[in-house]
């Protein structure tokens, strides 16, 4: 009987390689576009410039068409403001600067669109990420690098659990993306040629800041900039502006360049110092996830980032509790920051996550 995949479809090109690659392998193949939220409520009126805009779903639909396939459009958009924007704005309100792709992908995309795909009697869902799947000897699914280092996303797919990744499939790993467009060319797929969408779904421009205090209602007062040293340098427009490592914008005149250290919402203040002072050896990580072992009960070594777009760097994992370890770098990375997340490789493998602390 042939296997039926329920491809997540968000209009760009890769979820609709994606969705041609599985009907070319011989799958039963339709695809799904999740409407996360209406632009309105997020305060945007240009209603075709987020991945979740009308011309999206009418791309992902024009393209299901053109393979032949059904077109589903499902609504998930109290559970994405609930488990999604709801917790990325308490926080930033926190103080800490979370990445909520990666909530969107443990919350929503890869659970509320796998249980639809259930209860539709799927096998599989599929995604256009970058990631290849592998099964050892032992039925425990991995997730490996992309070939294409330079879009390679397993960074935000730690969170997936073994019950996840073996309804998953991924079959854009082995691929470029450029040779995923030449396929969509190939087969006259309308966005062959779309741009990739850019910085976090649902904030318009990347004001963070403006979208937490004019469409969450968040008031950050203003407080205190202080020197490393306790002087008081100026005041800041509340701490949801800033974040670790910030140069740019502080408004602060000083003898030398100065960076946010660190941000405190108990009382209010934005830490600023050198360069140098942004780099640390350790960090603590809460909400883990593991995919290549299971937890830890000793130290292990692996190579680990603290940002998607950074290149791993080899540490040790000092498991402290169920939920809760040291990691210990060789050397000092720069600007590690709470509420990021940090992700541990085996070579080319994905072994694990957790949100730094």
């Amino acid at each position: 009987m042939t296997e039926r995949v329920l491809v997540g479809m968000s209009g760009g090109v890769d979820s609709s390689v994606c969705a041609l690659l599985l009907q070319q392998q011989g799958y039963q193949v339709d695809g799904a576009t999740l409407r996360l939220f209406n632009n309105d409520d997020i305060g945007i009126n240009d209603k075709t410039r987020t991945c979740c805009s009308l011309d999206d779903v009418e791309d992902a639909r024009t393209v299901c068409y053109k393979l032949g396939i059904n077109h589903y459009v499902f609504n998930f958009g109290d559970q994405f403001k609930e488990q999604v924007i709801n917790k990325f704005a308490g926080s930033y309100k926190m103080g800490e600067t979370p990445n909520p792709c990666i909530e969107c992908n443990r919350s929503i995309k890869f659970t509320k669109m796998l249980e639809r795909a259930k209860l539709l009697e799927y096998d599989y869902i599929a995604t256009g990420h970058y990631v290849q799947r592998e099964v050892d000897t032992n039925g425990k699914v991995l997730i490996k690098k992309a070939v294409d280092s330079s879009k390679d996303q397993t960074y935000v797919l730690y969170v997936l659990t073994q019950e996840m990744l073996k309804h998953t499939l991924f079959p854009l790993g082995g691929m470029t993306k450029e040779q995923s467009r030449k396929l969509a060319e190939e087969h006259s797929l309308i966005n062959a040629r779309k741009p990739d969408s850019q910085d976090i779904c649902f904030i318009k421009d990347g004001d963070y800041a403006g979208f937490l205090e004019n469409t969450m209602g968040i008031h950050s007062p203003q407080g205190d900039f202080m020197y490393k040293d306790g002087t008081v340098l100026g005041k800041h427009k509340g701490i949801i502006h800033y974040t670790i490592g910030q140069r740019k914008g502080l408004g602060i005149s000083y003898k030398h360049p100065i960076f946010v250290l660190d941000k405190n919402p108990e009382n209010n203040v934005v830490t600023l110092g050198e360069n140098k002072d942004l780099f640390t050896s350790t960090l603590t990580a809460t909400d883990l996830n593991w995919i290549a072992i299971d937890p830890p009960t000793a130290d292990i070594r692996v190579t680990a980032k603290t940002r998607y777009s950074q290149r791993e760097a080899p540490a040790t994992i000092h498991p402290i509790e169920s939920d809760k370890i040291v990691v210990e770098f060789d050397e000092n990375q720069r600007a590690i920051t709470k509420g990021q997340a940090v992700v541990f490789y085996d070579g080319e493998y994905l072994v694990g996550g957790g949100t730094i602390r």
